[in-house]
């Protein structure tokens, strides 16, 4: 059985993830500021109330998994280096960590000025130091950039790497869900890559929904 921390718990697209991983042979641990703000959590689920820049609140919660999944905001970056001292600590390697299009610039034309606008530039600059502390971490790494969200129930996605252009404006939470899950039951996969994710056929200089 794969033991899996959810870092986050409480969002949209954990809670979709933590529904799918539920289904798999999997042994869940949500981690959250509030745990009250975790809507149906999968039964028998572990739940844990804690602060992710708290590195001792978080070295309990690591302790003993093979996966962690991050899904968080605001300081990201400080949090981003909680959790990778806590992983080094307890010996724990994989990791797979959500950033945001556009933390490098990557984002083409005029779609991506109005991301950057939108967004806001110390926003993204957040993200883009919280993915630099991921990739220099030295753990097997996944950090996933994703176009803006939907709730469309549907699983349809395409990637791109790093240095490459980002493609289309949206995705469903559905399908980064679906893409966290299959990276869980396939570990080896995706490692050390930085994937911007988008649905395949919504490019454009607006959101295409």
């Amino acid at each position: 059985m794969t033991n899996v921390l959810i870092v986050g718990a409480s969002g949209q697209i954990a809670s979709r993830a933590a529904a799918l991983l539920a289904e798999a042979d999997v042994e869940l641990t949500l981690f959250a500021r509030s745990a009250r703000r975790i809507q149906h959590a999968p039964d028998g689920a572990r739940v844990i109330e804690g602060d992710a820049t708290d590195v001792t609140a978080l070295r309990d919660a690591v302790r003993g998994q093979d996966v962690v999944y991050a899904n968080l905001a605001g300081n990201i970056d400080r949090q981003a280096a909680a959790i990778v001292e806590a992983m080094r600590t307890e010996g724990v390697r994989r990791l797979i960590f959500i950033t945001a299009l556009g933390i490098y610039d990557e984002v083409p034309g005029e779609f991506g000025r109005w991301n950057r606008a939108t967004i806001g530039g110390s926003t993204l600059d957040a993200y883009a130091r919280a993915s630099d502390v991921v990739e220099s971490s030295g753990l097997d790494y996944t950090v996933l950039r994703p176009a803006w969200l939907s709730d469309a129930d549907e699983v349809s996605y395409e990637t791109t790497q790093r240095d490459e252009p980002f493609r289309g404006t949206t995705v469903s939470r559905k399908s980064v869900a679906a893409l966290i899950a299959d990276i869980v039951a396939h570990p080896d996969t995706h490692v050390d890559e930085n994937l911007g994710v988008n649905k395949p056929g919504t490019d454009g200089d607006r959101l295409v929904w």
